[in-house]
């Protein structure tokens, strides 16, 4: 976003950057000491969980987007989505 107008500086994702390793700073991992048996047998949290908690639905509405079939239970496979496709007519 162009700061003085408000506006998109690209037009189209071909001149879009998009960041890659170089890009990103220096991650350093931090453990927190805290043990919970409850979780898993490790008693281990994972961080990933939480990011990835959307991505199946956006990739749900996306098939739906592209097809017009709803698929409500995973995994998504071609059987569930051709399956909802209504029939050609004869």
């Amino acid at each position: 976003m162009d700061p003085r107008w408000g506006q998109w500086v690209n037009r189209d994702l071909g001149e879009y950057h998009v960041p890659v390793q170089a890009d990103v700073p220096n991650i350093k991992a931090l453990f927190v000491e805290e043990r919970d048996d409850h979780v898993n047998v490790l008693g281990i949290k994972g961080m990933g969980e939480i990011g990835i908690v959307g991505a199946a639905a956006a990739i749900a509405n996306a098939v739906f987007n592209a097809t017009g079939v709803r698929v409500r239970d995973l995994p998504i496979t071609l059987d569930k989505v051709l399956g909802g496709l209504p029939m050609a007519a004869e």
